[in-house]
């Protein structure tokens, strides 16, 4: 046992650097994230107005996500995430100036245009990592949301306070500069140019073994349910705690902090024991649950401390959900277009944060609160409902990187 712990060990080592780039990403997300809820008053506009910002930002990931992920299959992952991540740094000097609403606007069309990291990140774990433990890499990814979000609130909030937005900004583009050189310097590709496709052989696949694949599109619906619900309840936090907790720069930043820590927490100690004890598909069907009863909650709560304990299981459910969810929708297909199919569903992602800012900020300003419980609440339902559907996985073929691992059945 100890043997066989030790060579896996070894072999996902070289994930490290692909760890430290995403933290370092998420973190200067996290960095800006709880601003946004005071950009109104900033650049002296209305709350839906930043709504709409932010989903044009995600219409431009919507549009060039799965374009990154599909080049990545063709040239290799490694310098299609270091264009994304090139382009996220201009992104973050341009808001950092941005002292007219116009400079937002283009500053986060350009964050949205590169933002290809993330699907690129998902394509290689899913190269080298089997389907027996790519869920819990997957969950890595959430790993960093959580390791961010413990400092990346407050030094937002605090730089953000004494600064103005060329504070957070600045610093945001600082940590990019930092992942594009652990990118340079550390991380290996994991697609050479061997397995690579040539373009005519990508359609080909694609439209083979994803249009036509029902256990990849039922797959996929389910998550654009599941992703959209949390979107809208994660980007409308900001607007919720200015609007309707009514708290200041500093109360939010510290809002998101501690909550943070609870997901740490959380992530930490619970995770593996509920994965192990419950397996893949049943974790998933209860996070769900826990997200549907939540996001109703959410709705009806005016307390801080009331949406914070509410949220400790919202962190719960999404450490034991979203990673496995990931992991079984990337065993749908062949490992060939591991970048194609998780270009789609980060697709997804970026439609839900098309809908999310938007949704979220009109439903705080032009509804009761109690609204956005209800509404979200209704779409998570469908992805709870569609989970107890049993999906035929794909075998897992070894490469030559990679020893013999049974199927996760």
């Amino acid at each position: 046992m100890t043997e066989n712990n030790n060579r896996k060990l070894f072999k996902y080592r070289m994930l490290a650097p692909l760890w430290i780039a995403v933290f370092i990403d998420v973190l200067g997300f996290t960095i800006l994230f709880p601003l946004v809820g005071f950009f109104s008053d900033l650049f002296e506009t209305n709350a839906i107005v930043i709504g709409l910002i932010f989903s044009v930002n995600a219409m431009f990931g919507f549009v060039f996500g799965p374009i990154l992920s599909k080049l990545s299959d063709k040239y290799g992952r490694k310098p299609l995430l270091l264009i994304s991540q090139f382009g996220t740094l201009f992104a973050f000097v341009l808001t950092a100036f941005s002292y007219t609403l116009w400079m937002l606007v283009i500053a986060r069309m350009i964050d949205g245009m590169f933002g290809g990291n993330f699907p690129i990140a998902k394509a290689i774990i899913s190269d080298k990592v089997p389907p027996k433990d790519r869920g819990i890499q997957m969950a890595n990814v959430g790993i960093a949301h959580v390791l961010a979000s413990l400092i990346g609130p407050a030094i937002g909030g605090f730089s953000f306070t004494f600064f103005g937005l060329l504070g957070p900004g600045l610093f945001a583009a600082g940590l990019t500069i930092i992942t594009i050189v652990v990118t340079i310097s550390m991380l290996e590709e994991t697609w050479p140019k061997e397995k690579r496709l040539h373009t005519h052989e990508i359609k080909t696949e694609v439209t083979l073994k994803v249009t036509e694949n029902k256990n990849a599109l039922f797959m996929l619906v389910l998550w654009a349910f599941h992703t959209i619900s949390f979107t809208i309840i994660m980007s409308s936090l900001s607007f919720f705690s200015v609007n309707v907790l009514k708290l200041s720069v500093l109360d939010v930043s510290f809002v998101f902090m501690i909550s943070g820590i609870f997901r740490a927490g959380i992530r930490f100690t619970l995770f593996k024991p509920a994965i192990k004890y419950l397996g893949e598909s049943n974790a998933i069907r209860v996070g769900l649950a826990i997200f549907f009863v939540s996001f109703f909650l959410i709705g009806f709560s005016s307390n801080v401390v009331v949406i914070m304990i509410i949220f400790m299981f919202v962190s719960f459910a999404a450490s034991i959900t979203r990673g496995p969810m990931n992991s079984k929708i990337t065993q749908t297909v062949s490992p060939k277009i591991q970048g194609k199919i998780n270009g789609l569903s980060s697709g997804l992602d970026s439609v839900a944060q098309i809908i999310g800012p938007l949704a979220g900020a009109f439903i705080i300003v032009t509804l009761p609160p109690y609204w956005l419980g209800i509404i979200v609440a209704l779409i998570a339902l469908p992805a709870l409902i569609m989970s107890f559907q049993k999906i035929e996985k794909k075998k897992y073929v070894p490469t030559n990187n990679s020893t013999n691992h049974p199927r996760d059945n």
